[in-house]
């Protein structure tokens, strides 16, 4: 079968959603606030790929489908070829991440933004920043005081999502300093 993610290897969607459902049969909407809670400062997926991808890998036998529950949710189930199609996923190297930053393409050609509207740009996003750095250290202190303890993968991600936050807001402290000069920029 052209589509079958059992034979072509899982695409990064698919494999995030079999990951999740190692934790427990989810329907399509659950699978995807789960993913826009853990993942979703880093990792995006999308509510039409997560049906798509459930879809795909129920024809390939890699979840089923349980019994349409309550305001129409249907349960998804991981299987055992499911389970080894991650555990395959899982164990490959990531390779090398992809930026995509939209401030920074912007930013790239900010010779052709107006001044004022280029400012109101970056302090839109420098408060994107404060807000996702403010989540995770809220994040971080209510898991650290919770009688489940914080396993040691999650407190990886968000000790990453941390300092990532505070690398970025450092760079927007520099930021007029890095523009100043050049004609028609913030300085």
């Amino acid at each position: 079968m052209a589509d079958d993610p059992a034979q072509r290897g899982l695409n990064s969607t698919a494999a995030s959603l079999l990951g999740f459902l190692h934790e427990g049969p989810m329907s399509g909407w659950d699978l995807v606030n789960l993913a826009q809670n853990r993942i979703g400062d880093f990792w995006t997926i999308t509510q039409s790929q997560v049906y798509r991808e459930l879809a795909t890998m129920d024809r390939s036998g890699l979840v089923t489908k349980g019994e349409t529950g309550a305001r129409e949710r249907t349960p998804y189930h991981i299987t055992g070829t499911g389970r080894e199609a991650f555990a395959q996923w899982i164990a490959r190297d990531p390779g090398a991440e992809t930026i995509r930053v939209p401030l920074l393409l912007t930013l790239s050609f900010g010779r052709f933004v107006d001044p004022d509207r280029l400012r109101r740009i970056i302090a839109d996003n420098r408060v994107v920043h404060e807000q996702r750095l403010s989540g995770y250290l809220t994040e971080l202190a209510q898991l650290s005081g919770m009688s489940v303890q914080m396993s040691r993968f999650d407190r990886a991600t968000v000790e990453f999502g941390i300092r990532y936050e505070r690398a970025v807001l450092d760079w927007f402290d520099r930021l007029p300093g890095l523009l100043a000069g050049e004609p028609g920029d913030l300085g």
